[in-house]
Parts: C-alpha cells; structure tokens; sequence
C-alpha cells in the first residue's frame, strides 16, 4: 500500500541526472506539487541546468550544483555554501530521484525528517542508510504513461503521489526567448525564415549518425520544403557541426553550436518547425515545449524513453540486433547499423510528419 506524507511543506527534489533526465522529472515535479499544493518545492539540479526550468511555476527555488574537478579550495568552499544552504532550508521531505552517492549525500545533509529514494542493490554500502524510506524494484506503469517521465515518477508514486497527465513541459521565459530570437538573427535567421533544428551530436558516438548524412538531409529539407536547418549542440560539438555546414549547400544550414544556455536552446526548440536528431537530450526539450520530433535511434531502446505518434517518429535501423544496449559493436563505440542506415528512411519520416503538422494547421 503506498506511503503518504501528510502536511509536508517544504519540499526537495534531488535530480542529478544529465539534462534528458531534468527535462523528464518536469512530470514528477507537476505530480509533486499537485499532490502538495501549498507546499514549498525546490529542486536540486546540475551547475548549469537550471535555466531549463526558470519559469517552471511548481518551483519555488532551483539550486545547482557544481560539477566534479576544479581546484580544491574553490570546489570546497562551494560545496560548503551548498550544504549551509540546505542546512538552512529546513527541509521536511527530501527525494533523490536516482540512485547516486553524490544524491544521497546532499540529501543527508538537509536534515530533511523524511529522506526517500529508491533502493540501490549495487551501490556503497551506506548509501541505503541515508534514507529514512527505501523503495525497492518499483514496477513500471504501462502504456499511456510517458515511458521517459515514468523514470521518476514510479518513485513518489510509490509514496501516494501520482498524475494522470504524464508528458514532460517545460516552460519558456520571455528572458529566454529574446535571446534566443537575437541568436538567431545574429546568425541571418530572420522571423519569417522557415526553420528546422537538428542535433547530430550526442555524449556518446556510437549513437550519432554518418555526418555526411546529415548534409544530405539538410540539403533535401532546403531544396524540397525550403527550410533552413540550424545546428545545436555543445561547445565541444562546434568543429565538427562547422564541418557539417561547410558541405552544405550555400545558405543550408546555420550554426548555433555551443552558443545557447539550456533555457536559450528549449526557446529556440519551441519556434523550430520540427527537430531532427539522434537520441540526445535534444529531442527530449523539443517534446516538451510542443515542436514535433523525428529521432534516429540505433543501440538504445527508443521504448524505454519516449511515446511515438503522428508528430513525434522514431527512426530505427532495420538490422535484426536492433536494439542491442550495447555501446556499438563489440562495444567499439561503432555501430554498423546507424552507418548503415541510409538517409531516404530518415526523408520518409520527415515528410510524414511534415505532411502531419501540415493537417494540423489547416
């Protein structure tokens, strides 16, 4: 029978996952707030990831946390200020949304009465003994619930909290999307261009994609449907998405590789007409602020994360080992079946959902 946490009024959320993973707790911080409306709720995130929810109106506080490395005297006095300040907070409810030992440890040091997360098998030998409510092998909701958001949100589940609604959203600051418009603009993408956003860029290579693809695609979407592309990424991403818009035709395709924050990329995502991309943090934002998606998926399981329909396809390899969950072949950070997949499979979902939102409008 599940848990519940009557009159709990300030409440924690620890998420330090990557930023798929903060894109899909939006729907566990809706759930949160919905069952605790007059409750105060914040949430404790990546150094860098906070912008994403800036104008989330469930938070009352979102607090970042300093990546690893740095010099020590500066990462120390850090996360001295970070563990005063959840000292400070008075917690009554802290929930670690992963399993971490980094999570843990903050959420020990709230203080919080109640500290609740999921049970780790594999994990340090004190991690467990942290938290005062241990969930153990939650079981997955089944189908319509949002596979990705279902990550988290089987974890308060568990303790009384649920939502009938179950999509990511994330919300867009007026801040966010000024900036955003000027970038474009800046890079000669003007307010009555008609523009796509494609991400071939992902934190691991064996799930991206053949480069010269990519410019193929690009150049189809320009010369059949007149749509510029603008390419998104990271800063380290930016050579080789200049290599990509080199091949290009002329005025196909534009960069803005490395040169939005997370809050100034959703805004972007949100004016696009569709995004393009392998399985990234990317298409996660773009679903969440409304923009249609086509997603090339290789060696992972587009199952696990995301919920297909006319406007959001998935692009799989035909190869009978798909998906395999391995990193590329013989775990080479190759994988023969994205080199293989050829770019008139990629062409086909693009026009369908075009055709899609197309029927949409009319």
């Amino acid at each position: 029978m599940p848990l519940t946490y009557p009159d709990r009024t300030n409440i924690l959320l620890i998420q330090l996952g990557d930023i798929g993973d903060v894109v899909l707790a939006t729907t566990t911080i809706r759930a949160v707030k919905d069952s605790y409306p007059s409750a105060r709720l914040s949430i404790l995130v990546r150094k860098g990831y906070g912008s994403l929810l800036e104008s989330d109106p469930c938070l009352h506080e979102i607090i970042e946390v300093a990546k690893r490395g740095g010099r020590i005297a500066e990462v120390g006095s850090e996360n001295f200020r970070l563990i005063r300040r959840l000292r400070m907070a008075d917690y009554d409810l802290a929930i670690d949304l992963r399993t971490g030992d980094r999570g843990a440890i903050l959420a020990f040091f709230t203080g919080a009465p109640v500290k609740v997360a999921f049970y780790g098998s594999d994990k340090s030998f004190w991690r467990n003994g942290i938290f005062t409510q241990l969930i153990y092998d939650p079981k997955p909701a089944p189908p319509p619930v949002h596979p990705g958001a279902d990550q988290a949100l089987r974890l308060v589940r568990a303790i009384g909290i649920d939502t009938a609604d179950t999509a990511p959203r994330l919300h867009i600051s007026r801040a966010a999307a000024v900036r955003a418009r000027a970038l474009l603009e800046a890079e000669g993408v003007g307010e009555n261009d008609r523009w796509v956003t494609i991400n071939p860029f992902s934190r691991w290579k064996y799930k991206e994609w053949g480069y010269d693809k990519w410019t193929e695609v690009i150049d189809w979407l320009r010369a059949k449907h007149g749509f510029l592309s603008v390419l998104i990424g990271s800063g380290d991403e930016a050579k080789a998405a200049a290599g990509i818009v080199g091949k290009c035709r002329d005025g196909a395709a534009r960069s803005l590789v490395g040169k939005t924050t997370l809050g100034e990329l959703a805004a972007m995502l949100s004016k696009s007409a569709l995004h393009l991309g392998v399985d990234s943090a990317a298409p996660h934002i773009a679903s969440a602020v409304g923009t249609p998606t086509v997603t090339i998926f290789g060696p992972s399981d587009w199952r696990s994360w995301t919920v297909p329909d006319d406007t959001h396809r998935i692009v799989t390899p035909d190869n009978h080992c798909v998906p395999c969950h391995r990193k590329g072949c013989d775990d080479t950070e190759r994988s023969i079946c994205l080199e293989e997949l050829p770019a008139d499979k990629v062409r086909k979902e693009l026009n369908e959902v075009l055709e899609a939102v197309g029927k949409m409008h009319l």
